[in-house]
């Protein structure tokens, strides 16, 4: 038995939020992307830096699949939903295969 191709993907996205007045303001627009990545591409996202910085935070979204090009293009609509959320600035982004 051959052990089936797997693929996972891996953003880490900074974010900046820079009319946040409080960690309340941060996390209220960092939980609302992360959850509309959830619900469109049934991705695995966490914030996993910065989360006592009320204008910074570091987000990082997994996907897994056994097709590569699929996990691509995928990965490419998450990173347009997010560079399209308006209460959101994108200071960093960076993609890694594993």
């Amino acid at each position: 038995m051959t052990d089936p191709a797997v693929s996972i993907s891996l953003l880490s996205i900074e974010l900046m939020i820079p009319w946040a007045r409080s960690l309340k303001d941060k996390r209220s627009a960092v939980r609302g992307l992360k959850d509309r990545l959830r619900a469109r591409f049934n991705a695995s996202v966490a914030e996993v830096a910065y989360q006592d910085k009320w204008q910074r935070a570091i987000i990082a979204v997994c996907i897994i699949g056994s097709d590569k090009r699929q996990l691509e293009s995928t990965m490419s609509k998450i990173r347009q939903l997010c560079e399209e959320a308006q209460d959101l600035q994108i200071a960093d982004m960076h993609q890694q295969w594993l």
